[in-house]
């Protein structure tokens, strides 16, 4: 199903899945380091008291991942180069599995996402809440979201009031005035889905939903308490870094800085003068978030940039590279901790923060985030999947692994027909969508 030809020129939507029977799904996770494909069998699980929003178990029978290219910040930048790999990382899934796929899960970190809080009331009359009232509110708030140059990734509603009376979370059969609604509603701009999504279809693959990185790794790092009483979650990529923020167990907001992992490891190669693959050597042996009292005495030796046999090798001290690390992971953290201040979410965070992604990784990292974001700091890995291999299992892979978890809470979202030429005749306050509506409320 593509953006482009669809009549209701959305996104594809997924189907809720099925309690009876197990399903396969296919995901892919496109970062600015790494592009990963992942494909996991979904089979329903009883009720249980660990992670007990899960409706299914995923175990991953299939796993392909390669080193990214074409891809910066999240964004397509060269599209044979980004369909080369993508082709490479489902090939190895596919023949791990012994299976092939058609269709993908797919992450979006690109085109500025943006999370917007609408409000909606329709009049009761005194009457009871039934489910074609929730449908109406839900529709109100859900065509105030409509815009033309952004598509709608998610639309999810946060809560529900009653004559006023905030924090209802199903009015199912309640009576009341005047019934109320906050839907979440998380866009990106258009031509960044459309650049990804022909990325897809060019490797003979179609797409099957469109998820958000920080909704994705905020799926599966974070538990159940945690997405309960509200925390952040922060995805700390190559080339982005994305905040979601989780409270009475939905996502209620998302932003994303162009600040990541990459960028320290350039600052390395400029300051220093080497290779970017020996930079990014040098930071992940000696690299720390933390100033260390023999950093000082250590020596690190920095391999030459050129080819030439007569270049040699620099010494510095271990000082020196932690400085460079350091200010670009302070700079991230504080430029995090000022958009989770301006987004008014600050309270509902609390004290609680969960870092996940590759970049996370650092030596120190958690401890300097405790200092600059002033709040409890834990490492976030993937949580409730079977058959990952021990590469997998770390913080890296919580985006691929969220999409996996992603179908099993899509039915809690809500979407507007979006204004394509159907919806220009059928939508709105067109003659035939009032004479439909008509028809619905009549019989």
């Amino acid at each position: 199903m593509s953006i482009f030809g669809s009549s209701h020129f959305g996104l594809p939507r997924l189907k809720p899945l099925s309690s009876k029977r197990a399903h396969v799904v296919s995901v892919l996770d496109i970062g600015s380091t790494k592009i990963v494909c992942m494909i996991g069998r979904l089979t329903p699980r009883a009720e249980s008291e660990i992670l007990p929003g899960r409706t299914h178990n995923v175990e991953v029978i299939g796993i392909g991942h390669q080193k990214s290219r074409g891809v910066k910040n999240g964004v397509i930048t060269d599209l044979d180069a980004a369909e080369s790999v993508v082709r490479l990382a489902v090939d190895a899934a596919e023949r791990m599995a012994g299976l092939t796929i058609e269709s993908l899960i797919v992450n979006v970190s690109a085109g500025r996402l943006q999370s917007d809080v609408y409000t909606a009331t329709i009049d009761l009359g005194g009457q009871e809440v039934d489910a074609n009232d929730l449908r109406k509110v839900l529709a109100v708030a859900g065509q105030q979201s409509l815009r033309q140059d952004r598509a709608i990734l998610h639309s999810l509603p946060t809560g529900f009031s009653l004559d006023g009376e905030r924090g209802i979370r199903d009015p199912l059969s309640m009576f009341g005035d005047v019934l109320g609604v906050d839907m979440h509603v998380l866009t990106a701009e258009r031509a960044a889905l459309k650049n990804l999504e022909l990325c897809i279809n060019r490797a003979h693959l179609s797409v099957e939903g469109m998820v958000a990185t920080p909704y994705a790794s905020g799926l599966s790092a974070l538990v159940d308490d945690e997405v309960e009483l509200g925390c952040a979650s922060i995805d700390m990529g190559g080339g982005t870094t994305t905040i979601s923020v989780f409270a009475e167990g939905k996502l209620v907001h998302s932003d994303a800085v162009s600040l990541g992992g990459h960028h320290v490891t350039t600052d390395l190669a400029r300051g220093l003068s080497t290779r970017i693959e020996d930079a990014e050597r040098l930071k992940v042996v000696h690299g720390s978030a933390l100033p260390n009292a023999g950093d000082e005495r250590d020596i690190v030796t920095v391999p030459p940039i050129g080819e030439d046999d007569r270049d040699q090798p620099t010494h510095v001290p271990r000082a020196l590279l932690s400085r460079i690390v350091r200010a670009r992971i302070e700079e991230t953290l504080e430029l995090i901790r000022d958009r989770i201040q301006r987004s008014g979410f600050s309270p509902i965070v609390g004290k609680r923060i969960v870092l996940t992604g590759g970049a996370s990784q650092l030596t120190g990292l958690p401890e300097a985030a405790r200092r600059i974001l002033a709040r409890n700091v834990r490492i976030g890995r993937p949580l409730g999947v079977s058959g990952l291999p021990t590469a997998a299992k770390g913080p890296a892979f919580s985006t691929a692994v969220g999409l996996m978890i992603y179908p099993q809470v899509a039915e809690l979202e809500e979407h507007a027909v979006q204004g394509g030429m159907l919806s220009q005749l059928t939508g709105g306050n067109g003659r035939i969508a009032r004479m439909g509506q008509w028809l619905k409320e009549s019989f």
